[in-house]
């Protein structure tokens, strides 16, 4: 379009303020989705945990994958799918937390009971003696 032929309002010419020309401004809408219903948590914080430590059988690696996974679902607006990840991200959680703990709480009962065992009078003996290494050996026959 030509400029010579583009006809201006008489109180605005280009590259002036003109205020009479400005319309008022509107109100601005952001459209939130649905905010009644509880998007899925992804215990993604919970996964990281559960992978750095210990780590039994890749549970917690298994866990990190599907938090991810809910998260980009929950981004792509896919609820539905989140919701499915959500939960298997929260049952390897579980069970990852259940193995992490497990395995510390046997190795202290094992040797409480080695404690308990070497206290008794059955039990006691020279390890450093002449038969040290078979007394510690008939330990652990029945």
């Amino acid at each position: 379009m030509d400029n010579h032929s583009y006809n201006f309002p008489s109180d605005c010419t280009p590259l002036t303020n003109c205020k009479s020309a400005r319309k008022p401004a509107g109100a601005t809408v952001v459209n939130m989705g649905n905010t009644g219903k509880n998007s899925p948590r992804d215990y993604l914080v919970w996964s990281l945990c559960n992978t750095f430590y210990v780590n039994f059988c890749c549970l917690g690696f298994m866990a990190l994958i599907y938090s991810i996974k809910a998260r980009d679902q929950k981004t792509l607006g896919n609820l539905q799918l989140a919701q499915e990840c959500s939960d298997k991200a929260k049952w390897y959680n579980i069970l990852a937390a259940g193995w992490n703990l497990l395995i510390p709480l046997l190795v202290i009962a094992l040797l409480v009971l080695l404690l308990v065992h070497l206290g008794s009078s059955q039990g006691s003996f020279d390890f450093l003696g002449e038969d040290g290494f078979q007394n510690f050996m008939n330990l652990f026959s029945w």
